[in-house]
């Protein structure tokens, strides 16, 4: 790996360590409870400036039930869950999320000897869940109901948590606004203005990189296949209980879906992996080093036992100076640097959510919201303001702005994420099928959603059956309820080193996307393709760095790549050490 595409290309996401603490309810005053997470329970609350204690209850026709009810039954497919919130009562109608975990969902652990443990399936029931606040338009919930009730409530004029104040057993809850925890905010701990110089707008890439925008990449859904890992800090911080851990790293997989399901795309888990015996690679307070080494594993050892688009590294260790987070960008679907690395820095799993919502929009090309991008944001800063803001602080931001959307869709044009049009394999959606998820599951014709947000003409959305005399309702070959001519271009090439595809007539889907191989000459011999995308010196400058930048004179590439350190080198060697450049892979 050389430094053209590492230190420029790896983003951190940062905050103050005094920031890092958000809270999961419980007071002395509510509980004489004194459990490790009572303790940190009340140390957080003791921040808060206000609060409240409720007891929700489950609606079910004109009954009302405990939310204890839930503990010894599986959950169901939806719930209406009352609750009291300053004053007001608020219904809660939520919906499981069939889509969070794959048919293929694995989970590994290890035991104290080493010895691997996998399973196909989890112990713990399909708990979470997507929704709104009845009758408040633009609102959304996002929770689980594993332990009680924990998520987040976003209305227009503010944004609330909920949390159970102790044992689940105990149906007393905590209630807040986020913007009344008060700690320093963080801001990005990288050295260079990484959003000014990546702003992804086509009109900001050289004439020669312009995409031919004819992918419909906004319509079509996207599919990130994503494994979470916990390093072994993480699972000590947990209380050893793999359980625990598990439950939490699919909480904060089922807040990232959540935040992405706006932007038409959908995150599914196909794995949790929790280093409960040791670390798996280097996990040092040197976030550049942990990255580096996650990376490396995940390509050595992760991606070819468990194929999959993108891994995060869920840590225990407090990296160094405010960083939180870290990521490669525009490294999406790529198997070399489709993952970042995410510090636990909160008691509540949705400060880590958001850190990883954060890292996955660097893969996907999205660069910091900063004041001269100019970015439409529909939260206040009060209020958290957006995802890929650099400065980040309580309440947590939970939307992406328009500069994030124009990034993502200049970055899938120009090809990056290529693998993410694959529908992940989804006859048995862990939890259980459902029409109306969105996925189309064994014994349905088409899915176009819950009926209200169904607005595909060939698809009946009570039933997930073709109507009338329609052959297909989704798919960029199928038009008019009608499967397209065999040969009509579905996706046309976004640049030199991506290849079009076309309807074979008998499917509505487009074919696989293909390009040709790494390594292959473009842009005038003067790049090499990498995942589909023309390389050069110049264009990665201007990408990452803006107009006028320019690449480094020859003997910096001679110089850095032939060290063979962490800064510059060409991988690594069978000691496991950094390995130099050979003279003619200095400058690729």
């Amino acid at each position: 790996m050389r430094i053209d595409r590492r230190m420029e290309n790896w983003c951190l996401t940062s905050g103050l360590r005094a920031l890092v603490l958000l809270i999961v309810g419980l007071t002395a005053d509510i509980s004489t409870h004194h459990s490790p997470d009572g303790r940190q329970l009340k140390s957080v609350l003791n921040k808060l400036e206000h609060y409240h204690t409720m007891v929700p209850l489950l609606l079910e026709g004109r009954e009302q039930r405990p939310i204890s009810w839930l503990h010894s039954r599986t959950p169901p497919a939806s719930l209406r869950i009352l609750i009291q919130a300053e004053g007001q009562q608020l219904i809660l109608s939520v919906e499981k999320n069939h889509g969070l975990f794959a048919s293929n969902y694995t989970e590994t652990h290890y035991r104290e000897d080493g010895q691997t443990v996998m399973g196909t399936h989890n112990s713990m029931m399909n708990c979470y869940y997507h929704g709104e606040v009845q009758g408040y338009s633009h609102s959304d919930v996002s929770l689980s109901t594993c332990s009680g009730i924990r998520g987040f409530i976003l209305l227009e004029n503010k944004t609330l948590m909920v949390e159970p104040a102790f044992e689940p057993a105990n149906d007393t809850h905590v209630i807040y606004e986020g913007h009344h925890l008060h700690f320093p905010s963080g801001t990005c701990g990288h050295g260079h203005n990484i959003s000014t110089g990546s702003h992804m707008s086509t009109g900001g890439l050289p004439q020669s990189f312009s995409t031919r925008h004819k992918r419909d990449v906004q319509k079509t859904t996207k599919y990130v296949e994503l494994i979470i890992v916990a390093d072994n800090r993480e699972f000590q911080k947990q209380g050893k209980d793999v359980e625990k851990v598990k439950q939490r790293l699919a909480e904060i997989a089922n807040y990232v879906d959540k935040f992405y399901r706006v932007l038409n795309i959908r995150v599914a888990l196909v794995g949790l992996e929790v280093w409960s015996d040791a670390d798996k690679c280097a996990v040092t307070q040197d976030p550049f080093t942990t990255l580096h080494e996650f990376l490396d594993w995940r390509k050595l050892k992760l991606l070819p036992q468990r194929p999959h688009d993108n891994a995060q590294l869920i840590s225990g260790v407090y990296f160094q100076g405010t960083t939180i987070g870290m990521a490669p960008i525009m490294s999406m679907c790529t198997a070399e640097q489709s993952g970042g690395i995410v510090m636990d820095h909160s008691d509540n799993p949705l400060g880590a959510a958001v850190t990883l919502a954060h890292e996955l929009g660097h893969n996907f090309g999205m660069n910091h919201d900063t004041p001269e991008r100019g970015c439409g944001c529909t939260m206040t800063v009060d209020r958290g303001g957006c995802i890929m803001t650099p400065s980040t602080g309580y309440p947590f931001p939970t939307v992406f702005s328009t500069c994030s959307k124009k990034d993502l869709w200049a970055s899938l044009e120009k090809g990056v994420g290529m693998c993410l049009y694959n529908m992940p394999e989804v006859k048995m959606l862990y939890g259980g099928q459902k029409c109306g998820n969105g996925y189309i599951e064994e014994g349905e014709e088409c899915d176009c959603g819950e009926l209200e947000e169904c607005l595909n003409p060939c698809c009946n959305a009570t039933t997930c059956t073709l109507k009338g005399d329609a052959v297909c309702a989704h798919g960029q070959c199928c038009h008019d309820c009608q499967l397209k001519p065999a040969g009509t271009p579905c996706r046309e090439s976004s640049n030199s080193c991506d290849l079009p595809e076309f309807c074979t007539g008998t499917n509505p889907h487009c074919p696989a996307n293909v390009y040709l191989h790494d390594g292959h000459a473009c842009h005038n011999m003067d790049g090499y393709c990498y995942n589909g995308i023309c390389q050069t010196h110049e264009q990665q400058c201007i990408t990452l760095w803006g107009p006028g930048a320019k690449p480094a004179p020859g003997i910096c590439f001679e110089r850095v790549n032939s060290a063979g350190d962490p800064y510059g080198n060409c991988g690594k060697d069978s000691k496991g050490s950094f390995a130099k450049c050979q003279a003619r892979l200095n400058f690729r």
